[in-house]
């Protein structure tokens, strides 16, 4: 598949798997698969192996090339699989390769380790493993990882195979900007989270990453549709009544985007396991809310 064809595949709800640990906070690839497998019963656009939801910045190399193999292996061709890279210029350019040889069909590009990196530097960065795989490309702006439209421009131009951009900062005035300036040379994809869906979706939008789709994928693509469509009654009350509650307990800790996640996963029967440090659990005292919510979640498992 070149990367222009990916591009044309695009569109819908990409969801991004956690990586399960067992207790001892070593791999778990049967659990994950068993994830995987429920979750590619739906229509999914995409699948991302080895995210930011996956734990990637916890992994060795070796356990990354795992969870991509295993990820590729489990989906059979189903969906397309998005491979995240990152840490430093060598690393990501040496998971990219491993990733494409596996059989990824895109890669998913995470910043640089170095905070607040020069401009030209970052273009450097990108456009290496841009450079080191013929797959799709996309960049995912996150964090102090933030652009201009002329920067995203430069970008378009340094590097070919750039296909996708994932917007993780929640600035719809930004973003817009630059849809703008670089139009259909991009896909565009709202990426921070579920919550941002109706302002995504007002501005065009029509591909999001969910990190719901690991509880529920069924409630993703009904906000996906909802959006679509416009529904702004139907969105407003899947949004009041499952979105806007897990996001705020989500918010209450950095690292409970994952952590709040796998507990809910837990209580489901779904395998979760531990995250592994720096994130933190959940605390004892939270888990029964989070109980309570998972049985509001009931008419959209």
């Amino acid at each position: 598949m070149t990367a222009e064809e990916l591009k044309g595949q695009l569109g819908g709800v990409i969801t991004f798997p956690v990586t399960i640990f067992k207790d001892d906070l070593s791999l778990d690839i049967e659990g994950y698969r068993q994830n995987v497998a429920e979750m590619l019963r739906f229509p999914l656009c995409a699948v991302v192996a080895a995210g930011g939801t996956g734990e990637m910045y916890s992994m060795t190399p070796e356990e990354h090339f795992e969870v991509i193999k295993a990820t590729i292996e489990e989906v059979g061709g189903k969906t397309r699989v998005l491979a995240g890279v990152g840490f430093n210029m060598p690393l990501a350019v040496e998971m990219a390769k491993k990733a494409e040889e596996a059989g990824a069909d895109g890669i998913l590009c995470f910043p640089p380790y170095y905070p607040n990196a020069d401009r030209e530097g970052l273009l450097h960065y990108y456009k290496a493993i841009g450079e080191a795989t013929n797959l799709g490309l996309f960049v995912y702006s996150r964090d102090w990882a933030t652009f201009s439209a002329t920067e995203v421009w430069r970008l378009c131009e340094a590097i070919p195979n750039l296909i996708a951009w994932k917007e993780g900062q929640a600035d719809l005035r930004a973003y817009q900007r630059i849809m703008e300036r670089c139009g259909d040379r991009l896909h565009w994809i709202g990426g921070i989270g579920d919550d941002m869906v109706p302002g995504y979706y007002s501005i065009g939008i029509r591909t999001y990453t969910s990190s719901i789709a690991v509880l529920s994928p069924r409630l993703s693509l009904q906000l996906h549709e909802r959006a679509s469509m416009l529904d702004q009654a139907s969105l407003a009350r899947l949004m009041s009544n499952y979105v806007i509650p897990l996001y705020a307990l989500r918010a209450r800790r950095k690292g409970y985007e994952v952590s709040v996640m796998k507990k809910a996963m837990e209580i489901l029967g779904k395998p979760a396991g531990p995250v592994r440090p720096p994130l933190p659990e959940v605390r004892s005292e939270e888990v029964k809310e989070i109980e309570a919510l998972m049985e509001r979640f009931k008419p959209v498992l």
